[in-house]
């Protein structure tokens, strides 16, 4: 016989995650008790990934897992928030008990790495979905947002954009790429790393931010109408890997760290008066982020090459128009 419901989660989620004394009760009761922070405001997110979506077929269940809780962390990172509790809801196709252990290994390893508490969710039967939903908490007032940029502001992105994007066509296939950098950009898809501690320490010092999931000029697009302005941003400096210009060469590198999504990095603006101090106490060779651009007047977001705007056939990802089937 296999296993019940409550059985499937009192054995692979009820000790899912780290173990908070702000969890007055967890998994296993019909709500969770919680204790917010005093003196903060509470960040909450949720994302939901559908197999051959978000996700290809087949795709190793620890990544699935680890990605799930990914993708909300990074919601957090660009609010400056610091996580606490999550709720997860799974909708499998059948019970596979292999495939369990490994899908809840890779979210409770991320889960212990952020000091993050799975408090309750729910299990039904379906085609494959995972929807988590993200706790968290950020000082008063102090949460970033979309819409704090201005006209003058500096523009930066954390990481190399792109690599997610080369990583799974990759995982599906549709890309040779030498041994070393396949390796790398497929980690780079599989177990994206959100930008945690760069967000936390961001709140210092940014004006906006946005995480990069959709494509970086997508998003950035979006963070510049939220603020009712626009943004050029120029194309010679926007990073790459080596990884993905040894894969792809330089221009295709460039354009998939401009539209693939994935990437879970941070877009964020900065007074200009602000920058010497950010880049004193956050070196740039340290924590990785570059400096791509500014924020302008003129709504949009463009790219410009020696004085040149560059076209593209997208911007990024549109979950009503793509999949990855």
């Amino acid at each position: 016989m296999g296993l019940s419901e409550f059985a499937l989660i009192d054995r692979y989620f009820r000790k899912c995650g780290v173990r908070r004394t702000d969890v007055r009760v967890g998994v296993g009761d019909d709500a969770a008790l919680l204790e917010p922070q005093a003196g903060g405001e509470l960040v909450a997110a949720i994302d939901t990934l559908v197999a051959g979506v978000h996700f290809p077929h087949g795709s190793p269940p620890a990544s699935i897992g680890h990605r799930a809780l990914a993708v909300n962390l990074s919601d957090l990172a660009a609010m400056g928030a610091r996580p606490s509790w999550a709720l997860l809801a799974l909708t499998l196709p059948n019970v596979d008990e292999a495939w369990l252990s490994e899908f809840a290994a890779g979210f409770s390893a991320l889960a212990y790495a952020h000091d993050v508490a799975l408090v309750g969710g729910d299990t039904t039967s379906g085609p494959l979905c995972v929807t988590v939903q993200i706790l968290g908490h950020v000082p008063r007032s102090e949460g970033l947002l979309r819409s704090g940029a201005r006209p003058g502001d500096l523009v930066f992105v954390s990481g190399t954009p792109g690599d997610a994007a080369a990583g799974l066509a990759v995982e599906q296939g549709r890309l040779n790429a030498p041994d070393e950098g396949a390796t790398y950009l497929r980690k780079r898809f599989l177990f994206p790393a959100p930008r945690m501690a760069l967000g936390e320490r961001l709140r210092s010092y940014a004006s906006a931010c946005i995480d990069v999931s959709d494509g970086l000029l997508g998003d950035v697009g979006k963070l510049a109408q939220a603020s009712g302005c626009g943004v050029e941003l120029s194309y010679a400096e926007v990073p790459i890997s080596d990884a993905l210009v040894q894969a792809v060469g330089d221009a295709r590198a460039r354009e998939l760290a401009l539209t693939g999504g994935d990437d879970y990095e941070l877009c964020f603006t900065v007074r200009p008066q602000n920058v010497g101090r950010l880049q004193q106490d956050l070196p740039p060779e340290r924590w990785g982020y570059s400096l791509i651009g500014v924020v302008r007047e003129a709504p949009g977001a463009v790219v410009m090459s020696g004085g040149n705007v560059m076209e593209f056939s997208h911007c990024g990802y549109d979950h009503f128009a793509s999949s990855l089937s």
